[in-house]
């Protein structure tokens, strides 16, 4: 670990993300979201797909889960996926309280990485996906503060990275006023004033 990258316990924000998981209804899993090609069950699925990747990635379990590209299909629920969800987002949780997780090298998505940028992708999934999920069906978010300056910090220091297009769409500028959450959904591409159209 480096002296600015501490690590973080992801347990609160998976916890958020559960907690949103939880509330959504059979009927809100056709409604759009902030991503333009997922539907909310896409969305649900894409949280659980990352959720197992990163656990493998911080056990440094690498193999399948650490090596498909999460672009390599829409991704969709499963029939268990009510009691799957919690259950690998508390294992992603736990994965990364080890503070080995945080250093050597390991692979997510395909992609060999240091250890500790693995954690701050998985973090940045955790919030970011989790603001997706509560536009998407009207409810309200308080992510995890600490998981929200790190999601910020990593996606602060993306903007001048010539690869970030390839990851994120371009920067959308918020006013000097916004919250820091407003703040890191605009740069991850998003439009932080989002609604689905009723």
């Amino acid at each position: 670990m480096t002296d600015t990258t501490p690590t973080l316990d992801l347990g609160p924000q998976a916890a958020v993300v559960a907690r949103l998981a939880e509330g959504v209804t059979d009927e809100q899993l056709a409604d759009p979201t902030p991503c333009p090609k997922y539907a909310v069950r896409h969305v649900l699925a894409h949280l659980a797909g990352l959720a197992v990747a990163f656990r493998d990635a911080g056990r440094q379990d690498l193999g399948v889960t650490t090596d498909t590209s999460p672009d390599s299909a829409l991704p969709d629920l499963g029939p268990g996926w009510r009691e799957e969800l919690p259950k690998v987002l508390a294992e992603l949780a736990e994965a990364w309280r080890d503070p080995a997780a945080w250093t050597g090298m390991t692979r997510a998505g395909g992609v060999d990485l240091p250890g500790e940028v693995a954690g701050l992708v998985a973090t940045d999934e955790l919030v970011i996906h989790g603001w997706d999920l509560a536009r998407a069906t009207g409810r309200r978010y308080d992510p995890d503060p600490a998981a929200l300056r790190v999601c910020h910090d990593f996606l602060a220091a993306s903007v001048d990275d010539p690869g970030r297009g390839a990851i994120f769409g371009p920067v959308v500028a918020v006013g000097p006023e916004a919250s820091l959450l407003a703040r890191a959904v605009g740069l991850s591409g998003r439009d932080p004033e989002w609604a689905p159209q009723r």
